[in-house]
């Protein structure tokens, strides 16, 4: 963004995963992975033309999930322990996020900045850019993955909010150790949200170039 690089923390929980086709059954089956707690650490990038987000790390608090990720998506998933308390119409914003077997923890609280209200991102600016991304980029080994996802543009709006406490983040990267917070938004959600699969991205293989000498 205007020659700036971005990292951005999503906190939320994602509720009835389910395929979207197989009825009940299939539904049933999914259960075990249906409602699980995310911390997305993300960053901007984007393939050829299209732009889209990069995972840098997803702590989840589904320990189900962690296998998965990876051989599926590609995503890099680490078990941990998240807290939200995200009732804005009370007036509480909060969270915590340990990571199992790590020291250091992500903490926040926070509070709705106006009485405005929700609204959607207007084009062109900088929430614009962070939030409305649907192509997801993800990489294990060797391997590069993209998926998109579907859901009506998010009603957001800005938040007041203080980070108590950030040393989980240390653990994802030097990126955390010259950063510094720009700002926060909330939203109430939204339902409905459709995810892909995943596709290979092929990188292009070596060139191969003929050179032929004449003599005379």
């Amino acid at each position: 963004w205007e020659g700036r690089a971005f990292v951005s923390l999503v906190a939320f929980t994602m509720r009835r995963l389910r395929p979207r086709s197989g009825g009940r059954l299939a539904e049933a089956l999914f259960k075990p992975l249906a409602c699980t707690g995310y911390l997305n650490v993300r960053t901007y990038t984007r393939h050829r033309t299209e732009p889209g987000i990069y995972f840098i790390a997803e702590f989840v608090s589904n320990p189900l999930c962690v296998p998965l990720g990876r051989p599926s998506f590609g995503l890099p998933y680490r078990s941990g322990h998240l807290v939200y308390q995200h009732d804005h119409a009370g007036g509480g914003i909060e969270g915590a996020v340990r990571a199992a077997g790590e020291r250091g923890r992500l903490a926040y609280r926070a509070r709705l900045a106006s009485s405005a209200g929700f609204q959607a991102c207007r084009p062109g600016t900088l929430d614009a850019f962070l939030l409305e991304r649907y192509t997801a980029f993800a990489g294990a080994g060797n391997k590069r993955r993209l998926f998109h996802v579907w859901h009506p543009p998010w009603l957001q709006a800005p938040l007041e909010i203080v980070v108590e406490d950030e040393g989980l983040l240390a653990t994802t990267g030097g990126w955390a150790s010259h950063a510094h917070l720009v700002g926060a938004n909330f939203s109430p959600g939204v339902h409905d949200v459709g995810m892909g699969w995943p596709r290979r991205i092929r990188w292009p293989g070596p060139r191969r170039r003929l050179t032929v000498f004449f003599d005379d």
